[in-house]
């Protein structure tokens, strides 16, 4: 296959990759290629694959960028490599084969293929769908809320889930909310998703004003949905680190929680690859701890 501007073949980790139409512009918003979304991949890939090792995931395939069509996919992508692990998922459908990314060149191939956003459950296909080891609350602003006003929620959340020994890591969404995750010793998805439904209720119990936990739209405008139903083992949740295909390349970006008291305006939390790729190298993985044993607190 010849090598042009367009098209390179590369080694990584050992594994002969063809990365194709490399000058496509895949956000024309700000002009960002499909090449410069491979680099991001491959650089980040150091402190995202550790959130997604084991996990099977799904992805949002958009070859031609977010203008273009868009679409969920479980199972591998057509021309995915015969290397790429891949393990069997039990749906309502039926059993699904899906990708579990393991290391950047699994990454990478995938982003090559149009995949450019993961998402993975809060469970390991090792352990199984029934044994989930994260707790994730999902905190979406309606019409007339935004991220501010997630990030005052998250905080009285970290408190309640602290009260109860699970330490709390805030994600920004990559979208227009806020993404909590808490590391949890094994327990069913369904004892995970009953404790936070409940503290979900407890939340919109304090501030009725501002927190509601039903999807209907009209019950949203002013307010913050905190979506616990993404515990549910067949739900999946945006990955840490991944690109969101919407009209600006903005990234599902690990903050601290004192960004997050800080936060005054949407803008000072809303992260491009490139700035993503600067916090990695000057503070590390920020959700390093997400993936310790020794941090995994006990469901009350």
């Amino acid at each position: 296959m010849p090598v042009t501007p367009d098209r390179q073949v590369v080694e990584i980790d050992g594994r002969r990759l063809s990365l194709s139409h490399l000058d496509r512009v895949l956000f024309p918003a700000t002009g960002h290629t499909k090449a410069q979304v491979l680099q991001y991949y491959a650089r980040i890939a150091p402190v995202m694959v550790p959130h997604l090792d084991g996990r099977p995931a799904s992805f949002v395939r958009a070859p031609e960028g977010p203008e273009g069509e868009s679409w969920v996919a479980k199972n591998p992508p057509p021309g995915a490599p015969g290397w790429v692990r891949v393990v069997p998922v039990e749906h309502r459908e039926g059993v699904t084969e899906q990708v579990v990314v393991d290391s950047t060149a699994a990454l990478v191939a995938m982003v090559n293929l149009g995949a450019y956003e993961v998402h993975v459950p809060q469970w390991t296909a090792a352990a199984g769908p029934d044994r989930h080891d994260r707790l994730v609350l999902d905190l979406d602003p309606g019409p007339g809320a935004d991220l501010v006003v997630c990030c005052r929620i998250a905080q009285r959340l970290r408190q309640l889930l602290d009260d109860d020994g699970l330490t709390a890591h805030a994600v920004v969404s990559g979208s227009k909310g806020l993404h909590l995750y808490a590391p949890v010793h094994p327990a069913s998805g369904r004892a995970v998703s009953g404790y936070a439904k409940g503290l979900a209720a407890r939340m919109m119990g304090e501030h009725p004003g501002l927190v509601v936990v039903s999807m209907t739209r009209v019950e949203r405008r002013g307010k913050v949905l905190i979506d616990w139903s993404q515990n549910a083992s067949a739900k999946t949740t945006a990955a840490p680190y991944t690109l969101r295909l919407r009209e600006l390349p903005a990234v599902a970006a690990p903050v601290t929680w004192d960004e997050v008291a800080a936060c005054r305006d949407p803008a000072e939390l809303a992260f491009t690859p490139e700035q993503v790729l600067d916090r990695a190298e000057e503070f590390g993985d920020l959700l390093a701890p997400l993936t310790a044993d020794a941090t995994r607190g006990h469901l009350p």
